[in-house]
């Protein structure tokens, strides 16, 4: 993560997850990186940037499960408050 928050240029959010378990018994990932951006273009600059590559690289290099999956996404959210029942 330290290099991605260095060299991912345009980004504007980044979250770490760490896999615990899974009710269906070994999860197949250890780790998720979700890298923001508030484009389509903004990430494809990303992606062609020398910072970018340099990132990616050092993903498939540090990987020890295979080759890092790549998704690309959009987000979706959902609020929820507490309510209280009389």
């Amino acid at each position: 993560m330290p290099l991605a928050v260095a060299k991912l240029d345009g980004k504007t959010k980044m979250v770490a997850t760490k896999i615990l378990g899974s009710p269906q018994g070994t999860a197949p990932f250890y780790r998720i990186a979700e890298v923001y951006f508030p484009s389509m273009q903004a990430l494809e600059l990303c992606a062609a940037s020398e910072g970018g590559k340099e990132a990616l690289a050092h993903a498939v290099k540090i990987s020890t499960g295979g080759t890092p999956i790549c998704l690309v996404a959009e987000e979706e959210t959902f609020t929820f408050t507490k309510t209280v029942s009389a």
